[in-house]
């Protein structure tokens, strides 16, 4: 019985739901683009609401700005994943040049849909060589802060740069 309360509230509901009418898939990106409300109101659950576009239309899950900007900030150094979508940058292990004993690696998480200070977090491992084994080494913490740093100075220009252009 629950299940016929359930669909006679649906037929209840005043929904117009909009339907092709023809075999032309094409979307209208207005349509889509601009369509606020969700299932539980404004913003709310599968809300159509797109909020962090970068200029290709693509939807990030995180602040374009900052995705970009730490792209840029760790592209010296092999990637060995990326995640738009939850805001992850994990780089591989990078030999400095004429440091063959020493290594780092680093994690970028972007943390916040918003440009701010806290929005990027930065994890940076070492490992050095002892007896042709790498061994994991303590890093200073004064390294992650720059790295944010500098991604944080990045996406402000980036967003600088963009707000030129409008």
């Amino acid at each position: 019985t629950a299940a016929a309360i359930n669909l006679s509230a649906c037929e209840s509901a005043n929904v117009e739901s909009k339907y092709p009418t023809s075999r032309n898939r094409e979307i209208n990106e207005q349509d889509i683009y601009t369509e606020e409300q969700g299932i539980f109101g404004e913003g709310g659950i599968f809300s159509t609401k797109r909020k962090d576009e970068d200029s290709s239309g693509a939807v990030l899950g995180v602040n374009s700005f900052l995705w970009r900007a730490a792209l840029d900030t760790v592209s010296f150094m092999p990637l060995a994943s990326a995640d738009p979508f939850g805001g992850t940058i994990l780089t591989d292990w990078h030999t400095p040049s004429g440091k063959t004993d020493e290594r780092f690696k680093v994690n970028v998480f972007i943390l916040s849909r918003e440009l701010q200070a806290d929005g990027v977090r930065v994890t940076v491992f070492r490992q050095t060589r002892k007896n042709d084994t790498w061994v994991d080494s303590p890093t200073d913490k004064a390294t992650a802060t720059q790295l944010e740093d500098s991604i944080l100075t990045r996406a402000r220009q980036l967003r600088i740069s963009k707000l030129g252009d409008n």
